[in-house]
């Protein structure tokens, strides 16, 4: 007994089949694909053809809005760049990154550690366990999740327990970890573990490099 792949296998094989029995194709009729009459395969296919270019055209959508994306957000990270570039000391330094990250890319929380480099009596050089700064030097790319009981967290102040997602950016001066870029947010969904970091990692290069440079 034939079976329907057999059917379509003996087509595939041979593409002239319609060629030799064109007459056939005009008294062929299938199904509609959303309705119950049936209809020509020249009209099967124009609809399948509408419906590839409808996804196409949503497909194209996407690209278009993640690049529109994209495009916003280089011109926040180049903003900031400039702000950094600008700073003329360790303080200006603290407050055009803190300033960009709230104001610019809507932070609601942010917070720097820092240690081996020189330091100052200045929130940012607090002491931090040697576990939060193993845990610094261990991180390849940005975390992002549940803020957790992250020691970082309470860097935040009275803010600590509003706090439901967090990010974590080592700051490094070549290999060396020299410090951790904190920011926190009370939309849980904020910051997720498996969003895009590449942003994050290029604020953490340009924060660190800030930092080393005004610090001598």
């Amino acid at each position: 007994m034939i079976q329907p792949d057999d059917v379509a296998r003996y087509l595939q094989d041979n593409p002239k089949f319609f060629e030799d029995y064109a007459e056939l194709l005009a008294h062929l009729y299938i199904p509609h694909p959303h309705g119950g009459r049936t209809i020509s395969i020249t009209e099967r296919q124009i609809l399948t053809l509408r419906e590839k270019c409808r996804a196409l055209e949503g497909k194209l959508g996407e690209l278009i809005h993640f690049g529109e994306d994209n495009d916003a957000i280089s011109a926040k990270v180049h903003r900031l760049s400039v702000a950094l570039l600008a700073a003329h000391d360790f303080e200006q330094t603290a407050q055009a990154l803190d300033f960009h990250l709230r104001e610019d890319f809507a932070v609601p929380h942010v917070a720097v550690r820092l240690w081996g480099v020189p330091a100052q009596d200045r929130i940012e050089f607090r002491e931090v366990s040697e576990q939060t700064r193993i845990s610094a030097a261990g991180l390849a790319y940005p975390f992002c999740g549940p803020a957790g009981s992250h020691e970082s967290v309470q860097w935040f102040g009275d803010d600590a327990p509003h706090v439901r997602s967090l990010a974590i950016v080592a700051l490094r001066r070549e290999a060396e970890t020299i410090g951790m870029l904190a920011l926190g947010s009370e939309d849980p969904e904020r910051f997720y573990p498996d969003m895009g970091t590449i942003y994050l990692v290029r604020i953490g290069e340009l924060a660190a490099a800030a930092f080393v440079r005004t610090l001598g």
